[in-house]
């Protein structure tokens, strides 16, 4: 996995846990409809804002001083 993408349920992996290994069966659907998350910093890469397109459309997300974020079209 990315360092800059990663689950955002941070569970331990069941494979190791208490020293039990169990075969894989396949994605669990609980699992695989939780969202990837992606850090602020990752996205900005160290500029005050960045331009996104969605469905044609240029999106701006800004990093305030205050440590927010303000996404606006």
């Amino acid at each position: 996995m990315s360092p800059l993408i990663h689950r955002a349920d941070n569970q331990p992996n069941r494979e190791t846990n208490a020293g039990h290994s169990s075969a894989p069966t396949g994605p669990n659907p609980v699992e695989a409809s939780l969202p990837s998350v992606i850090s602020s910093e990752a996205l900005l890469r160290g500029h005050p804002s960045v331009a996104i397109t969605h469905h044609g459309a240029i999106y701006r997300l800004q990093h305030t001083r205050q440590g927010k974020l303000i996404l606006t079209k």
